[in-house]
């Protein structure tokens, strides 16, 4: 089989306008998808971060996932706009040259498995044996890394072929394969984003967890809770059955639940303030639940004094289910939903 050469590849597709361009797009993408990412993960690594307003976590996060499944068909589309160059003859012609496809070649590998990762994450698919937080944000630096390289070299080629002129007539052409482009783009945000845009939710068909009820990403049975029968409340040196709870003055508020994962969900609460039951520093909050992840979480002292942070005993006017946290949970402003906890058990200021 013989090797085509480049000047084969005549399609307006490979220009490396267009490349530059997609180029250009996917950048974009990759920088709000490492930004907000990595918030995400510094806020739930003891970041310092507002308690208002309310929606912001909901935001950066549905950014994060937004810009991720856009990067996808980006991706793709510039693969396809440059792949003519791996018949390129020598393979390597010096020095910058080798540095530019060592880093092309780390991008490509690295920006694959954030993107896969990223999406079964999304959909709570885990068919790997690694933790997928710690490998998600190490392979990130990777991504971003590898991405400053390759702009660093590529700086000189995008400013000349943003716009190049050409007498090329062709089939498709370059401005064709970039609306094609973008129109893929926007149909693949449009038909996920309902998970976070509550608007778009009747027209994401690709959206998950996208009806009326609060999701749940882990079940009283998953997480192995067991209320018993004697189940008390310990704050600090008090302790309350959930009758004491229900008899304490109630406070009722409307806040978001917002994942990792991406969804949001807007809820009504009903418990009584964290600030009312203790005070005085940050709190940690530990749950019945024995061996998960965050089954116990330190609330920074903004958060525990917020009005709005509360330990809710009902749901949408409703008692909560032992899937939602019974007999009571956490649930404060602008924290991911990983650090709302449930099955609260005990709230004692840290030393």
């Amino acid at each position: 089989m013989k090797i085509p050469k480049t000047p084969t590849f005549k399609s307006p597709a490979h220009h490396t306008g267009v490349t530059s361009r997609v180029g250009t797009w996917l950048g974009i993408a990759f920088g709000l998808c490492f930004v907000t990412g990595l918030l995400s993960h510094g806020v739930q690594h003891d970041w310092v971060w507002p308690t208002r307003p309310v929606d912001l976590y909901r935001v950066t996060q549905g950014v994060h996932v937004i810009s991720g499944v856009a990067s996808v068909p980006l991706l793709l589309a510039k693969l396809w706009s440059v792949y003519p160059k791996l018949f390129e003859r020598p393979l390597v012609k010096n020095v910058p040259h080798a540095l530019e496809r060592g880093s092309i070649f780390v991008l490509i590998a690295a920006s694959f498995f954030e993107l896969v990762t990223g999406l079964f994450n999304a959909a709570q698919n885990y068919p790997w044996s690694f933790y997928f937080p710690t490998a998600h944000y190490a392979v990130a630096w990777i991504v971003i890394g590898a991405l400053l390289v390759h702009i660093a070299v590529k700086i000189p080629v995008i400013r000349r072929t943003l716009e190049p002129k050409s007498e090329e007539r062709t089939i498709l052409s370059r401005r064709a394969f970039l609306r094609t482009t973008a129109l893929t783009t926007g149909v693949a945000v449009v038909a996920t984003a309902g998970v976070t845009v509550p608007w778009l939710r009747k027209i994401s068909v690709l959206a998950w967890r996208s009806d009326g009820d609060l999701p749940i990403n882990r079940t009283a049975q998953a997480a192995k809770v067991v209320v018993p029968q004697d189940w008390r409340l310990k704050a600090g040196a008090k302790s309350y059955s959930l009758k004491e709870l229900q008899a304490l003055p109630q406070t009722t508020v409307d806040l978001p639940i917002a994942c990792v994962e991406g969804w949001s969900q807007d809820a009504t609460w009903t418990g009584v303030r964290v600030s009312e039951l203790i005070s005085g520093g940050d709190v940690r909050v530990e749950s019945l639940e024995k061996d998960g992840l965050y089954r116990a979480t330190t609330l920074p002292e903004a958060f525990a004094q917020d009005p709005l942070t509360l330990l809710a005993l009902q749901l949408n006017g409703e008692e909560l289910s032992p899937d939602h946290g019974y007999p009571c949970r956490l649930i404060a402003p602008n924290r991911p939903g990983v650090l709302q906890t449930k099955w609260v058990t005990s709230l004692e200021v840290e030393k």
